[in-house]
């Protein structure tokens, strides 16, 4: 039996040194996608939130997905606990190897279209 039960569970995700360009590139490349690590970086500063709430209309199964793209890419690190998943945006991690990319990101305008009339807060 584990020793600490309630401990979230980490995800897989490549190491630092595994993060391939044209792997993150590619999951850069939708603009959901975009939107997600656009709404942890800065409207969550860059912290930790449940997959839920990061509000965009699109239906579960899809984010599901795109959660998973951005989590195998490196980008998001996420934990589950219990029924929750949480995600964040690996800052440090990406930063260190591919510095500047995310300041891209944290520029790009999310299209409203995206977005649920009512975004969490």
């Amino acid at each position: 039996m584990p020793a600490n039960v309630d401990a979230p569970e980490r995800l897989p995700q490549p190491a630092v040194a595994e993060m391939d360009l044209p792997t993150v590139l590619d999951a850069m490349s939708d603009p959901i996608r975009l939107a997600i690590l656009h709404r942890y970086l800065v409207d969550a500063a860059g912290g930790v939130r449940s997959c839920g709430w990061v509000g965009l209309d699109r239906p579960k199964s899809t984010l599901t997905h795109h959660f998973r793209v951005l989590r195998e890419a490196g980008l998001l690190e996420q934990h589950q606990e219990g029924l929750v998943r949480s995600s964040r945006v690996r800052v440090e991690d990406v930063q260190q190897r591919f510095p500047g990319l995310l300041d891209l990101v944290a520029d790009w305008q999310v299209p409203a279209a995206l977005l649920l009339d009512e975004v969490p807060a």
